[in-house]
């Protein structure tokens, strides 16, 4: 089988689906399919909301066309499926998405296609989840007529240092000569190379546990700032100190948000719930990361009482509101934790972030962003996201929005220690 050369859809484009279909769109004949019109359009335009792909490299992707019309789907031979894969308000998988665009797929597929899965799942999902679907919207049977593959996603919204092409991207496929097909079409694209898994279920497990990994070292780190809180030791002080040492790993305290660090984990726990472990340390970990939010506010909020500043009917500012640094993700963020907790102690809270978008702030999380602070209106300011603009603005610049006593609390480390009044 060789796939080299057959028409492309991408199936959902955010994040991870836009930057592989404009990869693909510089060699193959490829259809970017998202179910959301005004997303079709602001990329015809040339515009990238998401900030992941420049404009140059959109007018570089010749062979791309973007369409919302399920039946552009219907001249293309391999379908690679890029939505988000969340968790509900109970933390369970919420497959809707994965599901309504494998009915989506299924409906255009034809003896002899592929389809690929990139969304992070549980081990067994694309098999146990998303293939009855294609079987039943197309009546073909799954590896007689049709087959599947697996790639998870690996992308690092925000990172230009590592990008979809330079990041070694794991393969997989339903039966072996599937699995090459697959392992070649990635190859040609990916200068980073390739690692092709044994099995579908493999490369899904290898997805899931690398952000379960990631979020059980940001909970230990977690859970040391909150006792080196309580001895009165500088956290970054002690990791930079243990830092010396060669194989100590550099992860640091912080929130936990994202499409991936703060959801994956719980794919991985409903699965093992499902075959009768109960996981220990993942659920201690995540435990843990759920509560820094509330942790930070209410540190905060300690140091205002010190300083004689009464939680009632105070201002504080929250610097971001975006997940992560340099990003306009507003994809299960943690920040929102901050401002729930203020607003319990009936603070008045306004959030200030140059990256997000401000109807999408509104629609998401009804709060409203502020377009500029003004000079010497709050008691306390939150540096909650590291974005670029906040560092270049310094401890002096944070101060000139605060009251002659206000205090700064600096949730990233990234202003000197001695210019705050607390962090992590």
């Amino acid at each position: 089988m060789n796939l080299l050369g057959r028409r492309i859809a991408v199936i959902g484009l955010g994040y991870v689906g836009l930057p592989l279909a404009v990869e693909f769109g510089k060699r193959y004949p490829v259809v970017g399919f998202d179910i959301k019109p005004e997303r079709i359009a602001e990329l015809q335009a040339g515009r990238d909301s998401t900030r992941e792909v420049e404009p140059e490299d959109l007018v570089a992707a010749v062979h791309l066309r973007y369409s919302s019309d399920p039946a552009e789907l219907r001249d293309c031979r391999v379908f690679i499926v890029t939505v988000p894969t969340p968790v509900d308000r109970v933390n369970r998988p919420d497959f809707t998405p994965l599901i309504r665009a494998s009915e989506t797929v299924g409906r255009a597929l034809k003896a002899g296609d592929v389809v690929i899965y990139e969304s992070t799942v549980y081990p067994g999902a694309t098999e146990e989840v998303c293939v009855p679907i294609l079987e039943r919207e197309s009546r073909l049977v799954f590896n007689r007529d049709f087959y599947c593959g697996y790639s998870p996603e690996r992308i690092n919204p925000g990172d230009k240092a590592h990008r979809l092409t330079t990041i070694k991207k794991v393969t997989s496929g339903s039966t072996p000569e599937v699995a090459d097909a697959v392992d070649a079409l990635y190859a040609s694209i990916i200068t980073a190379g390739t690692h092709k898994a044994s099995s579908i279920k493999v490369a899904e497990a290898a997805k899931v546990i690398e952000n379960t990994q990631r979020d059980l070292n940001i909970a230990l780190m977690n859970e040391l700032a909150i006792l080196f809180g309580k001895l009165g030791i500088d956290t970054l002080e002690v990791l930079e100190a243990a830092g010396t040492k060669w194989n100590f790993l550099p992860f640091r305290p912080g929130l936990v948000g994202g499409h991936c660090i703060g959801v994956d984990p719980y794919y991985l726990t409903h699965k093992a719930q499902e075959v009768g472990y109960h996981p220990e340390v993942i659920l201690a970990g995540r435990r843990i990361n759920d509560r820094m939010g509330q942790y930070v506010a209410e540190q905060t909020l300690k140091l205002m009482v010190r300083r004689g500043i009464s939680p009632i009917g105070a201002r504080v500012l929250v610097m971001g509101l975006a997940f992560k640094e340099n990003c306009p993700d507003l994809r299960n963020t943690r920040v929102v934790d901050i401002l729930a907790t203020l607003r319990d102690y009936r603070v008045e809270c306004a959030v200030y972030d140059p990256w997000v978008d401000s109807e999408e702030a509104r629609r998401e999380y009804a709060i409203e962003l502020m377009k500029e602070p003004p000079k010497g209106s709050f008691d306390a300011a939150i540096l909650a996201v590291a974005h670029h603009q906040f560092q270049m603005l310094g401890a002096e610049g944070v101060r000139s929005w605060l009251k002659p006593n206000g205090v700064i609390y600096d949730v990233k480390g990234v202003l000197p220690v001695n210019s705050v009044d607390g962090r992590i």
